[in-house]
C-alpha cells in the first residue's frame, strides 16, 4: 500500500514517504477572515478533509494545522470602511469560516493557531533572516532580499527577470521584487512591538512562522489553493529555508470554483456564500457536490450541476435507507473498503474513480433488493457505508443524522404528518381497488417533488431530485 500524490514542486505524481514512519503532518493555508466564507473557500478545507481521513484509514497518525490570517490589509480596510475594530471583523468571519466547516462535515484541525497570537515567533524568523543576510530593515519594514535566495520561484517555475516589476517603487527597498515581512505601522492600523519598530505582520511571514512553531523545521505536506502558488507559497518557501527550515516534503495545490470561467472572489462579485448556499442545500449535498470531483479540478459552479449532485447522492441514500429498513437496524460498516476502492484514493485521491465504486456498490445492493437477498444487501451497505464514511458522506454517520437544522427537523416533521395522512387516503382507495384514485394520489405527491414507494411493511416517500 502506496499513498501517491501529485506534488507541485516536482511537478509529478510521487510516491508518498512520510518525515516519520506512520506519521504524518499537514499544514494548509486556511482562512483570511476579511468576509464570511463563499463556497470556493470551503472546497479548499473539504479536500483537505477527505486527504486527513485516507490517510487516518490507511493508518497514519495525523497532525493537521489550518491556520486563520487574521491580520492583513483586507481586513484593515474593511475596519476603515465599516467603523469597526479589526479583531471584532476577523472574529466574526473565522466563526462564520468554522460553522460553514462543520456544516459540510469537516473535522476540526489538530491546531488551528491564529497569526496575531505569533508575533514573537515571527520576530524570532526575522532576527535571523537578517543575521544571515536574507533579510534587512528600512523605515521600520523589513524585507526579504529575494535575490539572496538562488531557489525562489522554483515552485512556481519562474525565471525572477521575468517577473512583473510593482509600478510604484517602496523607498527603502533594494529590489522592487524585495517582499514585506514586517510592516512599519501606518497611522489608525494596529501594531505590535518589536525590535525593529511598531508595525503588523506580513501575510507571508505568518505561515512560514506558524508551520514552524507547530510543525517543526521539516513536515510532510504543505497545502492550499492553486492561486496561493505565487507569491505566497514561493515566499514562505524562500523564508523557511533561508532561515534554515527544510520546510514542506510535498506540496499539495486544490483547483477553484468558478463560475462563468472565473474564479469565484468576493472582489469580482461572483461568490456565493455557504451560510446561504445551506439555507437552499441539504449540506451533505454541498459536501457531495464540492467534495467528490477530483481535487485538483475545477468546478463550474451551476444550479443544475447542483441538482445532479443531488440526485446522485439521492440514489445512495436511498439505496441506505431501504437496507436499514429490510434489515430492521442499523447495519455497521465494513472493516475495509473494497480494493478498487482504496486504489483510486491511494492514486492522488481518486475520488471521482472511487465514486464510481460507491455506484457500482449500490447497484449491487439494489439488485440484491430486488431478489430479496437481504444478507447480501446488507453486505453492500456495509462496504457502502466504509466507502462514503472515508469521504465524509455517510448518511448514517450522528452528523448527518442529526445535522440538519432545527427548522428543517421540524419541517420533515409537519411534512411527514401531512403526507402520511394522504398516503392513508391512497391506501383506503387501493382496499377498495380505486386503482384511478390511488394512481392520482400517488401522481400528485410526485409532481409535488416526492417519490412513493411501496414495500412489504407499506408505502414509504422521499425527497426527490430538484
Amino acid at each position: 500500500m502506496t499513498i501517491r500524490l501529485y506534488d507541485t514542486s516536482a511537478r509529478q505524481i510521487r510516491d508518498f514517504s512520510p518525515l516519520h514512519e506512520g506519521c504524518v503532518s499537514i499544514y494548509l493555508c486556511g482562512a483570511t477572515v476579511q468576509a464570511a466564507p463563499h463556497i470556493g473557500h470551503i472546497r479548499s478545507g473539504l479536500n483537505f478533509d477527505i486527504m486527513r481521513r485516507w490517510f487516518a484509514y490507511r493508518g497514519y497518525d495525523v497532525t493537521f494545522v489550518r491556520n486563520v490570517t487574521d491580520i492583513d490589509d483586507k481586513i484593515i480596510k474593511k475596519s476603515a470602511e465599516q467603523g469597526r475594530p479589526w479583531w471584532s471583523i476577523g472574529y466574526e468571519n473565522e466563526r462564520a469560516f468554522n460553522s460553514g466547516y462543520d456544516a459540510l462535515g469537516c473535522l476540526p484541525p489538530t491546531y488551528e493557531p491564529r497569526a496575531t497570537g505569533h508575533i514573537t515567533e515571527m520576530v524570532e524568523m526575522m532576527r535571523g533572516l537578517i543575521e544571515r543576510g536574507h533579510a534587512y530593515e528600512a523605515d521600520g519594514s523589513v524585507y526579504f532580499d529575494v535575490r539572496s535566495w538562488p531557489g525562489y520561484l522554483e515552485l512556481s517555475n519562474q525565471d525572477i527577470d521575468d517577473l512583473r516589476q510593482p509600478d510604484e517603487g517602496v523607498a527603502g527597498k533594494r529590489d522592487p521584487r524585495d517582499f514585506a515581512m514586517w510592516k512599519a505601522v501606518k497611522p489608525g492600523e494596529p501594531a505590535w512591538e518589536t525590535p525593529f519598530g511598531r508595525g503588523r505582520p506580513g501575510w507571508h511571514l505568518e505561515c512560514s512562522a506558524m508551520a514552524h512553531k507547530y510543525l517543526g523545521r521539516e513536515f510532510d505536506i504543505h497545502g492550499g489553493g492553486i492561486d496561493l502558488i505565487f507569491p505566497h507559497h514561493e515566499n514562505e518557501i524562500a523564508q523557511a529555508k533561508a532561515f534554515g527550515d527544510a520546510f514542506a516534503r510535498y506540496w499539495v495545490h486544490n483547483g477553484w470554483v468558478t463560475m462563468s470561467g472565473e474564479k469565484m472572489s468576493k472582489s469580482l462579485g461572483n461568490s456565493v456564500l455557504v451560510s446561504e448556499m445551506v439555507k437552499q442545500w441539504r449540506p451533505i449535498v454541498l459536501r457531495y457536490y464540492l467534495g467528490t470531483p477530483h481535487y485538483r479540478s475545477m468546478i463550474e459552479y451551476s444550479e443544475e450541476a447542483l441538482r445532479e449532485a443531488e440526485s446522485a447522492f439521492a440514489r445512495i441514500e436511498g439505496f441506505v435507507q431501504r437496507v436499514v429498513e429490510k434489515a430492521g437496524g442499523v447495519v455497521e460498516p465494513a472493516a475495509e473498503v473494497p480494493p478498487a476502492f482504496a486504489d483510486a484514493m491511494d492514486d492522488d485521491l481518486g475520488v471521482p474513480q472511487a465514486l464510481a465504486i460507491v455506484h457500482t456498490t449500490v447497484r449491487q445492493g439494489n439488485s440484491a433488493l430486488a431478489a430479496d437477498d437481504k444478507e447480501a444487501a446488507a453486505a453492500r451497505l456495509a462496504e457502502v457505508r466504509a466507502m462514503l464514511g472515508v469521504l465524509g458522506l455517510d448518511p448514517l454517520d450522528p452528523h448527518w443524522a442529526g445535522g440538519e437544522s432545527d427548522r428543517g427537523e421540524d419541517l420533515h416533521g409537519v411534512v411527514d404528518t401531512l403526507v402520511r395522512m394522504v398516503l392513508d387516503q391512497r391506501e383506503a382507495a387501493r382496499g377498495r381497488k380505486d386503482w384511478g384514485t390511488a394512481d392520482a394520489i400517488r401522481d400528485q405527491l410526485n409532481q409535488s417533488g416526492l417519490v412513493i414507494e411501496d414495500g412489504p411493511t407499506g408505502p414509504r416517500w422521499t425527497l426527490g431530485p430538484r
